[in-house]
């Protein structure tokens, strides 16, 4: 390809580095307006399918965590956020960027794993105000 960055940037699905693949059930928790709705579009856009809520009844295959500082106890979000997956599915923690209001330190999000049964596999820029984390629980434990 021979598009300038810009172009190229356009193009680009915010969503295409977290991995959902067409036809995803993807749970969405924590949502609210501060969201990062062109992230929220594209996961919709890849999987063909729209987010489903905390209402889901069934298994999803992903799930997104909005999270933010005074949202409560963020191991108690993720374990409740384990509990609508398979094992080695990913939990994808969005927290607000370094500065913004809602801030959750790094140190928070590794303890709150941890504890939760989860292993943190990476980090990205998941918008213009919110970083994700892709959590995942081990394939082999229940």
């Amino acid at each position: 390809m021979s598009a300038t960055a810009d172009h190229a940037e356009e193009r680009t699905n915010p969503a295409e580095r977290l991995g959902f693949q067409p036809g995803q059930v993807v749970q969405e928790l924590g949502y609210d307006d501060d969201a990062e709705q062109e992230l929220r579009e594209g996961i919709e856009a890849i999987t063909g399918q729209s987010l489903v809520d905390e209402d889901h009844d069934d298994v999803a295959d992903a799930v997104v965590l909005w999270f933010r500082d005074d949202d409560g106890d963020l191991t108690d979000a993720l374990v409740d956020a384990t509990t609508l997956i398979d094992p080695g599915a990913p939990v994808w923690l969005l927290t607000p960027k370094t500065g913004r209001e809602g801030y959750v330190e790094p140190s928070e999000i590794g303890e709150a794993a941890q504890t939760a049964g989860l292993a943190q596999t990476s980090t990205i820029s998941a918008g213009k105000d919110w970083s994700g984390s892709r959590l995942v629980t081990p394939k082999g434990r229940r």
